[in-house]
């Protein structure tokens, strides 16, 4: 799978324009410090930390808009 991946990833790179690849770069890099960081601070497992986590199963059945009216 890691080699499949990696081909995607090289050809994904190959189609980006020159102009571009400086802006990509940026953005991965930005993208992989911030996940960096959220790890490393244990936000990425810590509900008391993520609200998104906290409130995970706060919903116990689908019907959230039962009674809703126009």
């Amino acid at each position: 799978m890691a080699k499949e991946v990696r081909e995607r990833l090289l050809t994904t790179i190959e189609e980006i324009p020159e102009s571009k690849l400086g802006e990509a770069l940026d953005l991965w890099s930005s993208s992989w410090k911030k996940s960096a960081a959220r790890k490393r601070e244990g936000r990425l497992s810590d509900p008391g930390k993520d609200p998104i986590l906290e409130y995970i199963g706060g919903v116990s059945h689908g019907a959230l808009a039962k009674d809703y009216r126009r």
